[in-house]
């Protein structure tokens, strides 16, 4: 059951989950950051350090955000805009940097707050 970010991340991306991620699989767009899915070892370190409680396991996500799961691995899996190919499985965030796009869905998606 791979991590997944959900709405609390989005303008807010305060990155604290990706110092304890141990496997480096939290890449950053430009408003939120996503969990690569098939990166993602379940151990759940990155849970806690969030201070805006955007991670859950993929099952598990709060009411009415059930639609962040599939989009998480759009962004993995679809050609980004701009970019000539899907991001695949880079095989870490930190040797690609920030990728600083979102999906369609992130870049329309209004907070609620």
């Amino acid at each position: 059951m791979p991590y997944v970010i959900a709405a609390a991340c989005v303008d807010i991306m305060d990155r604290s989950c990706m110092d304890e991620c141990p496997v480096d699989c939290i890449y950053e767009g430009s408003r939120k950051l996503y969990i690569n899915p098939l990166e993602c070892i379940d151990c759940g370190a990155c849970e806690p350090a969030c201070p805006v409680e955007a991670i859950s396991q993929d099952r598990a996500v709060p009411a009415g955000q059930e639609q962040f799961v599939d989009d998480n691995l759009r962004f993995f899996e679809d050609v980004l805009p701009g970019r000539d190919e899907a991001l695949g499985q880079p095989g870490g965030a930190s040797d690609i940097g920030p990728i600083g796009i979102d999906t369609d869905f992130v870049k329309q998606f209004k907070r609620a707050d």
